[in-house]
Formats: structure tokens, C-alpha cells, sequence
């Protein structure tokens, strides 16, 4: 049952050079710490609270929402405002063991503490995906037992799906394509595997990032293909470095993976010429596109080359990786030779699936969706910098951050993290060829905000003052995002 709303035993002193909201919010703070406030009360309406203190409505609602971005508070659709939940992480005192089992690795691995406890997965990777319209969610299946079974279904996907795609990448990216420029794939994964299996012969040589995505590098070596280490900077891929023999390179411009950059137009240009200039062709993985902060979108490759740009995407990041729904974009020629292979394969996104995604886009509840997740991953966002400071870099896009480290320091930080209830993501298995720069890959997607917080103040207090590298000022972008209430659904 719910708590009833707490009389808060705070003040606040008009005499102090201190803003109010900022005092109100360290009080508060102090009183779910020692416990006056404890896990799911309810706290008063930032009207009741500002007529309790004589302060403006304002003031509260500023206190209200410093502490909902920090974790500290969750909003609750038509309850109110509650205080997180402050169980601390189990720690296990044994001696340590193997950081995971290779299960571990997998993104839907049920993380256990050595001691059997639940402990926090900051590794990348998942979306935040408990909190949702289910009003809506359960219209968009209705909506998809409305399409009647298919015997021969088309392999580049529904129409009514894709052109419900080609007009959502029109208002989101600013991509000018039609249905015809579309196929609908089970997922970015999928996606680039019939890419390879058209474009890619024995032998050929296909080009990742390096440090970079590793299903990349599996699905290329997968199709025979020789795996060139392609390697990145702050900004992304470094065009300069580049052979000319490529077959075909994967790119993740709009958010590097993992250490996040962004590529800047100019490089983009100087890609797109080599890319002409050796006939290779580009793979562009779109994967977070959707969560910016702070930061205008640059224009997605395929829009400023489509014939010499494949660009590949999904709902697994941006909705739920369930759904199992995602989309290849290229030109029509391409995506026919696809299609051909892809029959040749008997692969097939299924129908039910496409169709209720088809509802979602067209009744605009997967635009509300990304919006509200918008506001939900920048406070997430808010606190990881809030805590970790000028440490992390990568954080203008996306769901994860990158933390660079000695050499040295990573694994035992990322053993002490686990006997402490933490799961960490390092660098090392981004790498193909020989690892040049170490640190932590920090997800922020999955975990509530208050274990967010828990688990980031632990790697904050492991990592320490002299254990960081120093990095480029450059990259150095520290914004704060100022969340608005966590209560409402999303979708």
C-alpha cells in the first residue's frame, strides 16, 4: 500500500547566501541518508511543501527536479513523488573469483552477486525497458491480429511498415527515402548479415572500427570475410588511415562504439570521397542516433551519399530489443539485390511484429515514447557526469560513457566493483587487434536511477583522483541536463 506524504521536518534560512532550492535540496538529501525520509514515502506536493516553508512553488519544484536527476526521487503515474528505493548493493566479502562466466557477456544475462544477491549491470547495451504505455502497447498487438497469416511474405517487409519507416527517418534524421529504399530486418545484427552475405565474398576485406562493435566483426568473419582494424579517435574513424581495399566498412558515426564520439561534417565529407574514390561501400549503424543531449543531429550518412551508404537501424535501443523489428536503408537496386539473397536464405521479420509497430508509428506513440526517453536517459546522463565529472567523455549522445584509466587499474577495478555488487563493461573486448587505450564503457540504460547512482558512486570511489588519464580539453564537454519530473509513463 502506499505510504501516506510525510511532514518534512526541513526549513530554510532566507539570511544564507545559499539559493533556496539549492538548501532545500541538501536537506532532503540529508534526510533520506540518515533515514528520516525512508524508501517509498511519499513526499508533499510542491504546492503543500512551498505553502509548509512560505518559499515560491518554484524553489520546491527546482529542489524536486536536482533530486529526481540525481536519483534520488521517482515519480509514480498519479501518486506523486516518492523517495527511491535505497537498498544498498550486496557485498560479497569472499575471496574473488572470475569476474563472470561466459554467460556474463550476453546482454540478457540475470546478473548475481557471488553471493547469489541482485547487484547493478552498468555494462552497455540495454534500454531502459520497464516503464512504458501499455494502453498503447497492447492497441498496437490488437492491431496486429488484424493482419491475416501470409503465405508468401514479401522479404523486404510490409509495406504499411515501410512506409511508416521511410516518414519516421524523414522527421528524425532529416533522410529523404521512400518504402522503396526500405527493408525491414529483425534487427541491426540481421541487418548487417544479408549486407555481408550480398556484398561479401571469401576473402574480401571488410573494415571496423577499432576499438568498435564486436557483432560487427563476428558477422564479417562469419561471411568469410577478412576483418581489417579500422582505428578511431575522439571524433570517430579516422579517415586518413584508411586502406583503399576495403570491400565495405562499419562506421558508427552518429556515437562512436564504444568511446563516443561524434564525426564531425568535415570527416564525414572526407569519408564519403574515399568511399567514392575505392568503390567500398559504407555501413552505417545508426544504433542511438535518437538520444542526443545538448547537441544538435548531424546529418545521417546515408542523406549525404545514399548511393554509396547502407544505413542500418532499430527499435532495440530506442523501444525494446523483444520486439525483434529493425530497418536496412539503401538504394533501391541494393535493396532488391538483398531481398534476393535474403529469399535465398528463407529469413523473414515476422508479420505480427511489423504490424504492430506499424501502429505504433502511425499513431504517433513511438514519437511520444522517444521524447519522453529523451528526458528519462538525459537525467540518467546527469548523473553519471554529476558524479564522475570531467572523467567521462562520450557523453553527448546515446546510453553509455566512456571512462579512460591506466592500463593497470582496469581489471582490479572491475573485480573490486563486482565483490561490491557492480557489474563493469572494459575496453578490452572492443578490441581486434592489440588494445592502445584501456578504461571503462559505463551503461545507463538499464538500471533504475537510484542504482544508478549507487552503482556509480562505487566506481567514482574505486577509480579515485590518480587513477584517471588525463584527456584532450576537446572532449571534455561537460553539460547538465536538468530532468522535469520522473513521474508519467512512457511508452
Amino acid at each position: 500500500m502506499p505510504r501516506l506524504a510525510v511532514d518534512l521536518p526541513v526549513s530554510v534560512d532566507r539570511e544564507s547566501g545559499t539559493a533556496l532550492a539549492v538548501q532545500l535540496g541538501d536537506r532532503l538529501r540529508a534526510a533520506m541518508r540518515d533515514g528520516t525520509l525512508a524508501s517509498g514515502e511519499r513526499l508533499p506536493s510542491t504546492r503543500a511543501l512551498a505553502g509548509q516553508l512560505a518559499v515560491s512553488r518554484t524553489v520546491v519544484t527546482e529542489a524536486y527536479q536536482q533530486l529526481y536527476a540525481e536519483g534520488w526521487l521517482e515519480g509514480r503515474h498519479g501518486s506523486g513523488t516518492y523517495v527511491a528505493d535505497m537498498v544498498v548493493p550486496p557485498v560479497n566479502e569472499r575471496a574473488p573469483g572470475p569476474l563472470t562466466p561466459p554467460s556474463a557477456a550476453l546482454p540478457g544475462w540475470d546478473a548475481r552477486s557471488g553471493d547469489g544477491g541482485q547487484v547493478i549491470d552498468l555494462r552497455p547495451g540495454r534500454p531502459w525497458v520497464h516503464d512504458y504505455d501499455r494502453a498503447a502497447w497492447r492497441r498496437a498487438w490488437r492491431g496486429a491480429a488484424d493482419l491475416p497469416p501470409a503465405s508468401d511474405p514479401d522479404p523486404r517487409g510490409l509495406p504499411r511498415l515501410r512506409t511508416a519507416l521511410a516518414e519516421h527517418l524523414r522527421r528524425t534524421r532529416a533522410i529523404p527515402v521512400g518504402p522503396e529504399n526500405i527493408m525491414v530486418t529483425r534487427g541491426t545484427g540481421n541487418g548487417l548479415d544479408l549486407v555481408a552475405a550480398t556484398l561479401l565474398r571469401p576473402g574480401d576485406r571488410a573494415g571496423v572500427e577499432e576499438p568498435g562493435y564486436r557483432v560487427a566483426r563476428n558477422v564479417f568473419a562469419g561471411r568469410g570475410a577478412e576483418i581489417v582494424p579500422c582505428p578511431v579517435d575522439e571524433d570517430g574513424v579516422v579517415v586518413d588511415r584508411l586502406p583503399d581495399d576495403l570491400r565495405v566498412l562499419y562506421t558508427t558515426p552518429a556515437h562512436q562504439y564504444p568511446l563516443g564520439g561524434r564525426l564531425p561534417i568535415p570527416r564525414r565529407e572526407r569519408l564519403l570521397a574515399w568511399a567514392r574514390r575505392t568503390g567500398a561501400i559504407l555501413v552505417e549503424d545508426d544504433y542511438d542516433a535518437e538520444f542526443r543531449y545538448d547537441v544538435a543531429p548531424l546529418p545521417a550518412l546515408h542523406g549525404l551519399d545514399p548511393e554509396r551508404v547502407v544505413l542500418l537501424g532499430s527499435l532495440s535501443k530506442a523501444l525494446t530489443p523483444d520486439i525483434g523489428v529493425g530497418w536496412l536503408v539503401a538504394r533501391p537496386s541494393l535493396i532488391e539485390a538483398i531481398a534476393l539473397t535474403r529469399d535465398g536464405l528463407a529469413d523473414r521479420t515476422g508479420g505480427p511484429a511489423q504490424q504492430a509497430v506499424a501502429v505504433l508509428c502511425e499513431r504517433g506513440d513511438l514519437d511520444r515514447h522517444l521524447r519522453r526517453m529523451r528526458l528519462e536517459y538525459a537525467r540518467r546522463r546527469a548523473v553519471v557526469v554529476d558524479i564522475l565529472g570531467s572523467r567521462v567523455t562520450g557523453d553527448t549522445a546515446g546510453l553509455h560513457v566512456m571512462v579512460e584509466l591506466t592500463e593497470h587499474a582496469v581489471t582490479p577495478l572491475v573485480e573490486a566493483a563486482r565483490v561490491r555488487g557492480v557489474l563493469l563493461d572494459s575496453m578490452t573486448r572492443h578490441y581486434h587487434g592489440p588494445q592502445l587505450r584501456h578504461g571503462l564503457v559505463i551503461g545507463y540504460g538499464s538500471v533504475s536511477q537510484a542504482d544508478l547512482r549507487r552503482g556509480v558512486s562505487v566506481v567514482a570511489e574505486l577509480i579515485g583522483p590518480e587513477r584517471t588519464v588525463p584527456t584532450p580539453p576537446r572532449t571534455l564537454l561537460r553539460r547538465r541536463t536538468a530532468g522535469t519530473s520522473a513521474g508519467g509513463r512512457t511508452f
